[in-house]
């Protein structure tokens, strides 16, 4: 099945609970290369997603499980780095590790300035890849927990009607419920009653937690006090 994936130009994901696990992507027109990685991430127990091009990539849906990339830098057509770039601009969060025949200081530089987990050489070390793929794939588990996590809050705050959002921003920001009552021009008691409800809605247990929630929303680019 891998060896049909890495011979085709748009790679066709497989049915079942092999999409579950974590996915390694490699990039690279050397076949041979491509072959050899194949069986180094089948070997650690992750599957292998192969491409000669970085445009065959592009054509294919992103994955929703935690996975990372192998990407070399000098290829025909769109190179790593410009594929780097174009993934940067889509806010694709995909832990890029790269690869190059030769060292290029310069080039390495712009990787890592690019957000590149690491720079290797060829020929490459294996275990320093085994390690380097371990730590993206990690990197990728985290950034779809947190972005779970802020699809869930996203929920829970839509959820809260225009007076609840009021409260809760003003809230946050550390006015006292008398305060709040002062600008909403409304009773301190209607303001512990929307606090309570917001608290629920948004189940948070406490207001640090309820800040920190806030935080995560981006709440205070969206609005001001005056």
């Amino acid at each position: 099945m891998y060896r049909m994936i890495s011979a085709m130009t748009n790679a066709a994901l497989p049915d079942g609970a092999d999409i579950e696990r974590p996915t390694v992507v490699v990039i690279d027109d050397d076949v041979s290369v491509r072959e050899s990685l194949e069986l180094l991430i089948v070997s650690a127990g992750w599957r292998p997603l192969l491409f000669e091009s970085a445009q065959s990539y592009l054509a294919t849906p992103l994955l929703l499980t935690p996975c990372c990339l192998i990407l070399d830098v000098n290829m025909p057509g769109l190179n790593g780095l410009d594929l780097q770039t174009i993934i940067n601009t889509r806010g694709t969060r995909m832990p890029i590790i790269f690869v190059s025949g030769f060292g290029d200081v310069p080039m390495t530089v712009k990787a890592l300035k690019g957000g590149a987990l690491d720079f290797l050489t060829k020929p490459i070390d294996t275990m320093a890849l085994l390690e380097a793929i371990q730590s993206a794939l990690a990197q990728s588990e985290a950034m779809l927990r947190s972005d779970e996590e802020l699809q869930r809050l996203r929920h829970s705050y839509d959820a809260l009607t225009k007076r609840e959002r009021e409260v809760m921003i003003r809230v946050v920001k550390g006015l006292l419920n008398k305060q709040v009552a002062f600008e909403l021009d409304i009773s301190e008691i209607t303001v512990k009653a929307h606090r309570g409800q917001v608290m629920r809605k948004m189940s948070a247990r406490t207001l640090p937690e309820l800040v920190n929630m806030a935080a995560k929303l981006r709440l205070e680019d969206s609005f001001e006090i005056d």
